[in-house]
């Protein structure tokens, strides 16, 4: 008996130590992704230009790092917030803690070197080592091209100061800890040559992190990758409700399989017009998610490069009921 007492004892104190050396290294072990590169990156109007094109429009990094109105339709971002950060990604709102969108103007960023920002944006970790949330889509950011990642940071540095301090985002247990294992070195690739439209809609469907949204996820935050870009990932209102992005895989019935170059091309470009204003949204009225006066903004050609990629994906039946209301 005092035998069986003595493994049973060395086994239990194998599993505690076990337990600590795992904790300890997603504590203290991860991220790992490197030192911060030591780059100086060169403000030529070019990368300049290219920088703000994908900011805004591409990428739609003014979407979370500015303050939405809620009360209108897209939730675009308020005039003169552009950048400054503090929107709230709450527990309220389904998401693991409470996050919030880090400042992005000159005003916070002036004492960061530019390899900081760059490991940041493709690596997901922070100035001071931390890792950030995959709220931003770094790991799809970490397969573009490099030259376009200097142009993101060559346009933000340009961006207006605004002084604004940011609360720190506070992930619950045990998201505090599995956070420092989604930042992963990056892994870029070449922008393709425009003539191959289905290669570089692929590049610009991932710089526009697609995936991500319109993906459905489970309870634990992991994504269904049989059925990607099949749609229904939830976003609670802050108006009241629930939407789920749309399927838009080919598939005939419950995807984009029945539209049309040209009509993929005019849902966006309907938002272009400068005559166009967000309606506003009422309480537990629709909603969504998708920035399409931001995205409106994007050149056709990359539009319709983006359609001919995403008619080469699997056809996925997966009919997306579009909104309900909070029971």
């Amino acid at each position: 008996m005092k035998k069986i007492l003595k493994i049973l004892a060395i086994l239990l104190l194998i599993v505690v130590i076990a337990i600590v050396a795992g904790f300890s290294y997603l504590k203290f072990g991860l991220p790992n992704v490197g030192e911060a590169p030591d780059i100086t990156i060169e403000r030529t109007p070019e990368r300049i230009a290219r920088g703000e094109y994908l900011v805004k429009n591409v990428m739609a990094c003014l979407h979370c790092h500015s303050t939405m109105d809620h009360s209108k339709f897209g939730k675009p971002p308020i005039h003169g917030t552009e950048g400054a950060g503090g929107e709230e990604f709450s527990m309220e709102l389904g998401f693991p803690g409470n996050f919030y969108a880090k400042n992005i103007t000159p005003a916070a960023l002036g004492e960061w070197s530019d390899g900081e920002i760059f490991r940041a944006i493709t690596s997901g970790v922070s100035k001071d080592g931390t890792a950030l949330f995959t709220l931003m889509p770094y790991q799809m950011y970490g397969r573009l091209d490099r030259e376009d990642v200097y142009s993101i940071i060559a346009f933000i540095r340009t961006l207006k100061p605004v002084e604004k301090t940011i609360p720190k985002s506070e992930p619950v247990f045990p998201v505090s800890l599995l956070i420092n294992t989604a930042p992963k070195k990056p892994e870029f690739s070449e922008i393709p040559d425009k003539s191959d439209m289905v290669e570089y809609g692929k590049y610009m469907v991932t710089a526009a992190a697609c995936y991500d949204c319109h993906t459905p996820m489970d309870d634990k935050g992991n994504y269904f990758d049989d059925l990607k870009f099949s749609g229904g990932f939830t976003f609670k209102m802050q108006t009241g409700g629930t939407t789920r992005s749309a399927n838009i895989t080919p598939d005939k019935e419950t995807g984009i399989g029945n539209w049309t170059e040209e009509y993929f091309v005019s849902r966006f470009k309907q938002y272009a017009d400068s005559s166009y204003v967000p309606k506003t949204i009422g309480k537990n009225e629709f909603n969504t998610e998708m920035p399409w006066l931001i995205y409106s903004k994007m050149d056709t050609t990359d539009l319709v490069a983006m359609y001919h990629y995403l008619k080469t994906l699997t056809p996925i039946n997966n009919r997306v009921e579009k909104f309900t209301l909070d029971e």
